[in-house]
């Protein structure tokens, strides 16, 4: 596969779709000042070309009562317990394999310090065989999301 080199109208559809993935192929040309026909078509290559993998949603976690995250960095053997399990419990959200002083860290979404705490205690429990150290960190306020 090749590289693919956005032009500045492809940016400025991926940037509107970013704000509302629901957004009309004539309020993105509205937005963008790119005609219609034009708009459709770069997102249909952007499709194609696996540019855009998905369309999705961002859900208010406040609203959902899941608003405390968690990070939590792991070292030991990543192939034990970055199992079908863990993969998919409901409190991971993304996980990403690491280089240097850990292996894994892991994004993870909690109700609470309650449902947090007994995540933890399970994980450990689990896999305290495979796990060689960990380093767990509060998020405390929001900056920036993607």
């Amino acid at each position: 596969m090749n590289d693919y080199i956005l032009d500045e109208k492809d940016r400025k559809i991926i940037q509107a779709l970013k704000d509302n993935s629901r957004m009309s192929i004539r309020k993105i040309a509205d937005r963008t000042n790119i005609r219609p026909s034009t708009v459709h078509n770069k997102i249909r290559r952007l499709v194609d070309d696996e540019i855009i993998e998905k369309f999705t949603i961002k859900l208010n976690d406040e609203r959902l009562g899941e608003n405390f995250n968690v990070f939590m960095f792991v070292s030991g053997s990543l192939e034990k317990y970055l199992d079908k399990e863990t993969q998919e419990n409901r409190c991971v959200r993304e996980a990403y394999g690491l280089t240097g002083e850990y292996d894994l860290l892991l994004k993870l979404k909690f109700r609470d310090m309650k449902d947090f705490n007994k995540f933890i205690i399970d994980f450990r429990d689990k896999y305290h065989e495979h796990i060689t150290k960990t380093l767990t960190m509060v998020q405390t306020i929001k900056l920036k999301e993607a």
